[in-house]
């Protein structure tokens, strides 16, 4: 079984004043799920959504959410985004000091666990908690901010981790996520190093036609590219 391609909008181009709007608008045009860019302000530059942002908006939609936890402490902050409506938690290597016991906790807290890597991050820092996520997201920018450019040197180490998750025999049950610049020009070079989950944020909203023709256009450069 191969895994879809889903698209997951970034919600930081969005209007904040109405949040709820944007979300149903995003399902309006076909998205698959939404993540929310979780910043501290320490771990990245920026501050972003808290808990009580996003159990705001859940009622405006029923696709799921998953929340990017870009923060120095994941495990003290899980259950509160778990509450908030997010179905999958996805934490940074470069946050856990014991990242088996943080992605174990979050499954037992009922939530899909996943795991993050910056670009500087080596693939096999995750070589041996694969049997506890059901997706690794690889950064096509350093975390951050939005309107950065896709990072194309990141394209070897996409076909890596997608080759050491066929290799461990979860091709039917891992995704690979890429975020970051992720747009009309650059999908075709994530989708083809091995990416099916696709983070796009900017290239959504910046689309003359509309959020539905940016999905649309975007899942079908995606699948050509996987076709290919």
């Amino acid at each position: 079984m191969t895994r879809p391609i889903q698209i997951a909008p970034s919600v930081l181009p969005a209007d904040f004043s109405r949040l709820g709007e944007e979300v149903a608008s995003l399902e309006a045009a076909g998205v698959d799920m939404i993540q929310w860019d979780v910043m501290d302000g320490q771990f990245v530059p920026n501050l972003t959504f808290g808990p009580d942002v996003i159990a705001s908006s859940r009622a405006h939609t029923s696709i799921p959410f998953e929340a990017h936890l870009m923060v120095r402490t994941p495990d003290a902050m899980a259950q509160q985004y778990i509450d908030a409506g997010c179905s999958r938690l996805i934490v940074h290597v470069e946050a856990c000091t014991h990242l088996h016991r943080t992605l174990g906790n979050i499954g037992e807290l009922g939530a899909g666990a996943a795991v993050a890597l910056n670009p500087a991050t080596p693939a096999a820092a995750i070589s041996h908690v694969l049997d506890l996520v059901d997706l690794v997201l690889v950064m096509t920018v350093n975390p951050g901010f939005g309107g950065q450019a896709y990072l194309s040197t990141m394209e070897p180490k996409i076909a890596e981790i997608r080759a050491m998750i066929e290799a461990a025999g979860l091709a039917d049950s891992v995704d690979v996520e890429v975020d970051g610049g992720i747009g009309p020009d650059t999908i075709a070079g994530a989708v083809g190093a091995g990416a099916n989950v696709v983070v796009a944020g900017s290239a959504l909203y910046r689309d003359p036609d509309g959020l539905e023709h940016a999905v649309t256009d975007l899942r079908a450069r995606a699948e050509a590219a996987r076709a290919a």
